[in-house]
């Protein structure tokens, strides 16, 4: 049923909406996005790995597969407790990697909009170092949406964005055209901002979401230098008040903003979503690891813009 229930969403094209997996770690109700979720496993004996992060509780192999085991309790609250054999395996798909996260139990499936998700403040989401990227309302229930990148972003840094990616490049002139990035983890913000940086592209504005970017496109309409103020616009998918593909519709539908090249750079590029983003419009899609690959992209749609 969960392939079925993501196809469905999948389907759908800028609607602004997400479906919430909601799971609990002692009583604690958390959220992850149905489509980093590829099933759901009753947990299974784990062998442990020496030397590995304190949260990595070691890996087992469903089917042909070997898995990494995140104990969730453990890096969440520094405590795995016991494991009990009704706990769940929930295995994941995002930046081209599968993980599995021990959970307590599943309690079920929101689909809820963007708009109801809102960004933690920071004596919630502990700024840079905390893991809530929104607190979510679904039904009566408040929800927090973890930050699944930034943990494994933690746990395995290599499986992130490498800025060093960007050395490689070599020398590059500095460039003044104006980049808008919209992304909502602080953590991933600043690694994007400063790749960007290292690549000669000075002018750059981040937003933590895609509604507030396009408030910001809205005071260029009318404007004869429009280019002058956004040569491009790069943006996640999930992010709170506006996700990413909602925000590339409306920037393509729009008659005078429409020629705005937009990248789609999201954990999330499967084919599926890949299909989604190129029916809105966007100009290019990458997973967010290929740091290397955005730059050249930029540099690719800058000059067929004459930039």
């Amino acid at each position: 049923m969960l392939e079925e229930d993501k196809r469905g969403i999948l389907l759908e094209s800028g609607t602004n909406e997400i479906e919430v997996m909601e799971f609990t770690i002692n009583g604690n109700l958390y959220g992850i996005n149905v489509a980093k979720v590829k099933e759901i496993l009753v947990s299974a004996p784990v062998k442990p790995m020496p030397h590995a992060h304190p949260a990595v509780e070691g890996i087992f192999k469903p089917r042909d597969t070997v898995l990494t085991v995140v104990d969730l309790p453990q890096y969440l609250l520094k405590t795995s407790g016991e494991k009990g054999p009704k706990d769940l395996f929930i295995i994941t798909n995002f930046n081209k990697v599968d993980i599995a996260f021990r959970v307590h139990t599943v309690v079920g499936i929101s689909r809820i909009s963007w708009r109801n998700i809102q960004k933690p403040d920071k004596t919630v989401s502990g700024g840079e170092e905390g893991v809530a990227t929104g607190i979510a309302q679904c039904g009566e229930d408040l929800v927090t949406i973890l930050d699944f990148e930034k943990i494994v972003a933690e746990i395995a840094p290599e499986t992130s964005i490498q800025i060093s990616e960007i050395d490689k490049l070599g020398y590059r002139e500095r460039r003044e055209a104006p980049i808008l990035v919209a992304e909502d983890s602080v953590l991933l913000s600043k690694m994007i901002e400063e790749s960007l940086h290292k690549s000669g592209y000075v002018n750059v504005t981040m937003f933590p979401d895609g509604q507030e970017l396009w408030n910001r496109l809205q005071t260029y309409r009318n404007l004869e230098d429009l280019r002058q103020k956004v040569a491009i616009v790069i943006t996640d998918i999930e992010m709170p008040q506006m996700d990413g593909h909602r925000l590339t519709k409306l920037i393509k539908d729009d008659k005078q903003l429409k020629s705005i090249p937009v990248i789609i750079f999201s954990s999330l590029i499967t084919e599926e979503m890949r299909l989604k983003g190129k029916e809105l419009g966007a100009d290019d899609q990458m997973s967010k690891p290929e740091i290397g690959h955005l730059v050249g992209v930029i540099d690719r749609l800058l000059a067929r813009e004459g930039l």
